[in-house]
């Protein structure tokens, strides 16, 4: 039994070996309807529990899509259903999950929720996103980088804007696959220093860089977050706005990366805010590529967690 709560906590071969599987998958699965099972259902018989403490699309539909095509079940759980933490502890509710199901997803707020889960859980436990990190988002960027571009070791990625969890994973995976990573962005929002000293200390370069432009110099892969979470005050929002307006992406940053310099977002996206209609409808985004890629991914990292 395996979980999957962070790239830097999972070993470097097997990231390399699940990003070859969600490959493969992939390819296997090409002109199929999307409804049809896979050749192979290494999930059948098997329920998967999804927890959204956090609302999401992307993460609920491409989880329970993966576990479908793989011939699972799902069983989604909302917070209000849960109320994890809220009359029952973290770890009792872990305890009796086990009991009903092979696996656990989990999007919430606090790592520490996650953390609790993963050590009371008799089954593999899935980190779907906490404030502080989202690994399987990376997973699938990694994925559709080498699609498009061959292997992201040596290569340099530029982030924009704030260093939020998106980028946090980011750095973990600049350790763990071998590239560079730059970030731009105010100094209010810098990531992390611990996971900075991470990926420094795996040998990569981690440049903090103020002036968007020199940071986008020679750039790889140019990558961008929505600056504001739904949760945000208005006058969160609009400070945060005012902080990071400099670090848009727009076409005339994307000149100074690479000519073919690939852009990439999470999506959510605020069209016009952190990057431009032009950018993200331009022959340099991949970010549909990336969102479907959601799906092979995570598929391949729920493999990986029940070793089928």
């Amino acid at each position: 039994m395996n979980h999957f709560l962070d790239i830097h906590t999972t070993d470097k071969a097997q990231l390399r070996g699940i990003i070859d599987q969600a490959g493969a998958m992939k390819t296997a699965r090409a002109g199929r309807p999307k409804g049809a099972a896979d050749d192979e259902t290494p999930l059948a018989g098997r329920m998967v529990a999804l927890i959204f403490e956090k609302p999401s699309t992307r993460t609920r539909v491409s989880f329970d899509v993966g576990v479908r095509q793989m011939g699972g079940q799902t069983m989604v759980l909302s917070g209000n259903d849960m109320q994890l933490g809220h009359g029952e502890t973290i770890a009792d509710t872990a305890r009796v999950l086990s009991r009903y199901v092979d696996m656990i997803m989990i999007r919430t707020f606090d790592e520490a929720v996650l953390q609790e889960m993963a050590e009371f859980a008799d089954v593999p436990v899935i980190n779907g996103l906490t404030d502080r990190t989202h690994p399987c988002q990376i997973m699938a960027d990694v994925m559709t980088y080498e699609e498009h571009r061959g292997p992201i070791a040596g290569k340099k990625v530029v982030w924009c804007g704030d260093g939020n969890n998106v980028c946090a994973s980011f750095l973990h995976a600049a350790a763990q696959f071998d590239f560079d990573l730059t970030f731009t962005g105010p100094m209010q929002l810098d990531p992390e220093m611990e996971f900075v000293g991470l990926a420094r200390n795996a040998g990569r370069s981690v440049v903090i860089e103020r002036d968007p432009v020199k940071a986008v110099e020679g750039a790889d892969l140019v990558v961008a977050d929505t600056w504001v979470s739904m949760h945000d005050a208005q006058s969160a929002r609009e400070r945060r706005h005012n902080m990071l307006r400099p670090y848009q992406v727009d076409a005339a940053l994307m000149s100074h990366a690479k000519p073919d310099a690939l852009f990439m977002h999470c999506l959510p996206a605020h069209r016009g805010e952190e990057v431009t209609s032009e950018v993200m409808d331009g022959p340099q985004s991949v970010i549909f590529d990336e969102a479907e890629n959601r799906l092979h991914a995570q598929k391949a990292v729920m493999r990986w967690c029940l070793n089928v």
